[in-house]
């Protein structure tokens, strides 16, 4: 009686079970089926179809580099579109939960920025262009005030004007080559600028909704190392969302020509030299005769001279003086807490990019080599000095720009500095791109004169730029 009583017992308990499983799995398609018609996620679907697939269209004409960068650019948004939904499913997780909650796009990111790494291609500003811009899909990471995050729609227009830096190059190079590029560049651009901005400004101006009564985002824990393992593979790319390991620089093993360094240091100083006998000296030597043949100077002249490079330094100093030395690789330099008091000198600097927000009383870009400048205002002048192949782009209002003894100078004019009284000294190769008065905004380069005709008359000399004519 009492086993028959435990069966019937154990029957209903399996009954109820599977009746609560189901439940909770038409709560979850039903909540599913709720995300998908969500009138933000219907919002995106559309804007994908219009924006991501002109892009996708125009790349497909060029082909190549340009389709693959592209490629990548549609699978993060699409990637994005999954995130909005699975949030609408989701409660909101902590710092460590939306690193991993986010690893998805993180990885199209990073994939978009190894593209531009190793050997620089043909189509380098169209990569550029594709990595800096896919920044703006980080958008969806804002939690707040207190995250150290711009609000989404800034966030987006801060994105891309990073991006437009390289884009302006493509209209510029393609702009009379290849209209297949022209229109793939306006098209990129159409992508950010009105298109997420204004849908992230329609449905997330404070960034996304998490659901209060989703499922929960866990970090994955850690497995035990086994023992006696192999050496792990170098670390990836730092993630967009999470913070740099903390590991102290001391602690790991040095590689390279630290780890020679270290050898040498580590023995006596004259291990390994060898005694030096009368024989071998330089002055009983026959074979020297005391004269530089012409073999020995073709030698001794093709042997670059080692430059001393002072420490990189970014401060501010005085609170009146940014100074920007040394810099090397840098793409991602920004001055974004500056005043119109403040003065901004950039010193040897080389491959690098730095972005001023705000208005400044003086920007002086000195000894720099292959250096972009991104300003908004500037209330004094714009100097730039013993450069080669610099480019500045100024988005406000500019009085005076002046080149002094600089070689290869792109100086790109909004329609507010078009007044900007521009002085060359001892300089070669500037060109200056200003707004066209079209509808399409492209920009038009105009180079300055290098070349004077200096000529007597009525008792003074009158000196005019040589013009060139094409028969």
């Amino acid at each position: 009686m009492e086993e028959e009583l435990i069966k019937r017992l154990e029957s209903a308990v399996a009954r109820l079970e599977s009746l609560s499983i189901g439940s909770q799995s038409r709560d979850t398609d039903l909540d599913a089926v709720a995300a998908s018609t969500d009138p933000s996620i219907i919002a995106f679907e559309e804007f994908l179809n219009e924006y991501v697939g002109k892009v996708s269209s125009a790349a497909a004409k060029i082909g190549g580099q340009v389709e693959e960068a592209t490629s990548v650019l549609n699978d993060a948004f699409c990637v994005q579109k999954e995130l909005l939904l699975n949030i609408k499913q989701t409660k909101k997780p902590d710092m460590v939960g939306l690193g991993e909650f986010l690893k998805p796009l993180n990885e199209n990111l990073m994939k978009a920025i190894s593209m531009t790494e190793g050997r620089r291609s043909d189509f380098f500003n169209h990569l550029k262009a594709v990595s800096e811009s896919l920044t703006a899909l980080a958008w969806i990471a804002y939690a707040g005030k207190d995250c150290g995050m711009s609000l989404p729609i800034a966030h987006v227009e801060e994105s891309w004007q990073a991006a437009e830096f390289y884009n302006n190059k493509v209209l510029v190079e393609y702009r009379n080559k290849d209209p297949n590029h022209v229109e793939w560049a306006r098209a990129l651009k159409e992508l950010y600028i009105p298109g997420l901005r204004n849908y992230v400004k329609s449905h997330y101006p404070l960034g996304p909704v998490w659901s209060a009564t989703g499922s929960t985002v866990s970090a994955p824990t850690k497995a035990p190392a086994p023992p006696k393992a192999p050496a792990p593979p170098p670390p990836p790319p730092a993630s967009l969302f999470t913070p740099e390991s903390s590991q102290p620089s001391s602690s790991r093993p040095k590689e390279g020509m630290a780890a020679v360094f270290q050898e040498i240091s580590s023995k006596p100083v004259t291990t390994g030299l060898r005694r030096v006998t009368d024989d071998m000296k330089t002055k009983n030597r026959a074979d020297r005769a005391g004269f530089v043949s012409a073999g020995e100077k073709e030698v001794r002249a093709s042997v670059p001279s080692v430059s001393k490079v002072g420490p990189p330094k970014f401060e501010l100093q005085m609170g009146r003086k940014w100074v920007v030395e040394n810099q090397i690789w840098k793409k991602d330099l920004l001055i974004d807490k500056c005043d119109s008091k403040q003065t901004v000198y950039i010193f040897g600097c080389k491959d690098s990019v730095l972005q001023i927000k705000g208005k400044v009383n003086n920007i002086t870009v000195d000894k720099c080599t292959k250096v972009g400048v991104v300003f908004t205002d500037v209330v004094a002048a714009c100097e730039i000095v013993n450069c080669n192949s610099v480019e500045v782009q100024c988005q406000g209002t500019a009085p005076t720009i002046s080149v002094d003894n600089s070689a290869g100078c792109q100086l790109y004019l909004s329609k507010d500095s078009l007044e900007a009284s521009i002085t060359t000294a001892k300089s070669s190769e500037i060109n200056v791109l200003v707004p066209a008065s079209g509808p399409d905004n492209d920009l038009v380069e105009h180079a300055l004169p290098q070349q004077y005709i200096h000529s007597y008359k009525n008792g003074q000399f009158v000196t005019t730029p040589v013009s060139h004519s094409g028969g």
